[in-house]
């Protein structure tokens, strides 16, 4: 089968395409014909080897991943395709049932045709996907809101709350604006000035670029601040928080749980959120949509087109 894979840490040029094997379900697992994934964060990440602003993180993400190559040579975090086999142990899905997920903790990431995913396990997820949902966006769902989902719960978003979204127009910044304004709160909205129409279209009611506006005149006094490129601390913007209001951020762990993606289902279908795709590229032109994705200009997801 065709599989982007990478033998050496690197730029997207690493990325190759080449002929593997195609994996056989485990009695636990079911074969998925994938038909998108995406370019995000954590592939950029673990391609390049390098984490973009901490070399204590590089370290760690060379230790996970193999060194001084990588061990997992598929990537893929986010997947959405068709069930083409089951093993004995699969109950809930069937052959030919349309599905989407996360490949996390598996051996093989979801840049193949085909890729194996069982039907529950610690790290990651899957899902029947909704009829009314295109492949493309389904795949777009899991990671960044999922990511947002869990953060911003743990921070105790609530309705009529203050939030400032730090880095907003990415994958995990356009969720947390969404889910902000589903909650009831008031988004304030910090990116470049070319997503700001975007990001007022996702819920925000005001937006500042961070290219031109300081910290200091962000102004205002916010519940809650969201940082969803982690690159900004806590302490430079503490001068925004309210005497008792929270600051999260992506460099925290989080973890991916079915109740999530049933959330998100549930804001969907209610017209309250929607995965922001900016790009969708064939398989075999993964080399310029990582190269894209890493340009930064990005608005909300990238993604593979498979099938």
């Amino acid at each position: 089968m065709r599989a982007i894979v990478y033998h050496q840490y690197g730029g997207p040029e690493v990325l190759v395409q080449e002929e593997i094997p195609m994996p056989t379900p485990k009695a636990h697992e079911m074969l998925v014909r994938v038909h998108a994934s995406t370019v995000n964060a954590g592939t950029l990440v673990m391609r390049s080897g390098q984490h973009p602003d901490s070399k204590l993180f590089s370290f760690i993400i060379k230790l996970i991943a193999g060194w001084p190559k990588p061990r997992k040579k598929v990537l893929g975090y986010e997947f959405s395709g068709e069930v083409v086999a089951i093993g004995t142990k699969i109950s809930k899905f069937k052959v030919g049932d349309a599905v989407y997920g996360t490949t996390t903790g598996l051996r093989q990431g979801a840049y193949a045709d085909f890729v194996c995913v069982p039907e529950r396990w610690k790290l990651g997820v899957v899902a029947h996907k909704p009829a009314a949902w295109s492949f493309e966006m389904a795949a777009a769902l899991p990671v960044g809101a999922m990511t947002a989902v869990h953060l911003l719960e743990k921070a105790g978003l609530s309705a009529g709350q203050s939030v400032l979204v730090y880095g907003a127009g990415g994958s995990v910044g356009s969720a947390a604006v969404q889910l902000g304004k589903a909650a009831g709160a008031q988004v304030t909205a910090v990116c470049s000035l070319e997503k700001e129409a975007l990001v007022k279209e996702w819920g925000a009611s005001a937006h500042f670029d961070y290219k031109t506006v300081s910290v200091a005149e962000m102004g205002g006094q916010y519940d809650l601040i969201f940082d969803a490129v982690g690159k900004v601390s806590a302490k430079s913007l503490k001068s925004l928080l309210q005497p008792n209001g929270k600051f999260t951020s992506i460099r925290q762990i989080t973890s991916e749980k079915a109740e999530y993606l049933q959330k998100l289902q549930l804001l969907v279908a209610a017209g309250q959120f929607e995965p922001h795709i900016d790009r969708v590229y064939p398989l075999e032109e993964a080399v310029t949509a990582h190269a894209y994705a890493e340009t930064g200009r990005k608005a909300g997801n990238v993604v593979l087109k498979l099938f």
